[in-house]
């Protein structure tokens, strides 16, 4: 069993203990359910320059602990105000380190940005946690899932006026799982059977993915270059956690980088 099989059984006990402890309707009445959802989407269309989605992570199998002390609401309050289109908060435990608490922390600080849940999404149950969090956003990894559940899942959080980010990997996963109720389409550059990262991962996929999609680029993605020409192969989001969280200050570097990046790109655009 590779760690990506661990995970999705861990996920699975995981979400049957949580239907236990709670009904899935309870997550109705909870204050945050009928928030107006803010479109990650859109905010990534609208920016001229490559859009970060910035993510907050303390941990991972492959790099263990990253950030073990960072305060969410610190955190993520500095990525919106150096620029952030959106914002990526783990929620998972077990793996990553993530809590519903630090969700809620860094929902409360950034009431006004689109915020991804991420987490492994295998049942319908968490699509309801999700939007009691406050979350605009849910990931669904084809990885994880088969096309059916996909559609599935796609559908009921469009339902639940959450936006979907499909995350595939290869060519294969996006023919099989694409569907209508997908939003964005993030191709992760990392394995996630043996974590490694290849970026030419997105560079291979993106003419497959229709331009009715909202493309954005996950891991590994470090300098100003690599992004730079990712955007002008019709990316306009890009996941970027790692790379920031190991700082010792990352809205710093988050802002170090969206500034680099948007100068870069207006740069460019003077001379077409």
């Amino acid at each position: 069993m590779n760690i990506l099989e661990k995970i999705v059984a861990h996920k699975r006990s995981e979400v049957a203990a949580s239907k236990v402890a709670k009904h899935q309707r309870d997550f109705e009445k909870d204050t945050l359910f009928s928030r107006p959802t803010l479109s990650l989407a859109h905010a990534l269309r609208q920016t001229p320059a490559p859009g970060i989605i910035a993510e907050f992570k303390r941990q991972s199998p492959s790099k263990g602990i990253i950030n073990a002390h960072a305060r969410p609401e610190v955190v993520t309050a500095g990525f919106t105000a150096g620029g952030a289109k959106g914002l990526s908060v783990l929620t998972d435990t077990e793996f990553f380190g993530g809590t519903f608490d630090d969700f809620s922390k860094a929902r409360a600080a950034n009431p006004h940005t689109p915020m991804l849940r991420k987490d492994f999404m295998v049942d319908e149950y968490q699509l309801f946690e999700a939007k009691s969090l406050g979350a605009d956003v849910i990931l669904l990894i084809a990885a994880c899932l088969s096309p059916q559940e996909v559609q599935t899942l796609a559908r009921k959080a469009h339902e639940l006026k959450l936006e979907v980010l499909l995350e595939v990997h290869n060519a294969e996963e996006l023919r099989e799982c694409l569907c209508e109720d997908v939003d964005m389409v993030g191709v992760n550059n990392r394995n996630l059977k043996t974590f490694s990262t290849f970026t030419e991962t997105s560079l291979e996929l993106a003419e497959t993915i229709p331009d009715t999609f909202v493309k954005i680029s996950e891991s590994g993605l470090k300098d100003t270059e690599t992004i730079l020409n990712l955007f002008q192969h019709g990316y306009q989001g890009f996941l970027i956690g790692e790379t920031f969280m190991k700082t010792s200050d990352p809205a710093v570097a988050l802002e170090h980088l969206q500034n680099t990046l948007s100068l870069s790109t207006n740069h460019k655009s003077s001379f077409v």
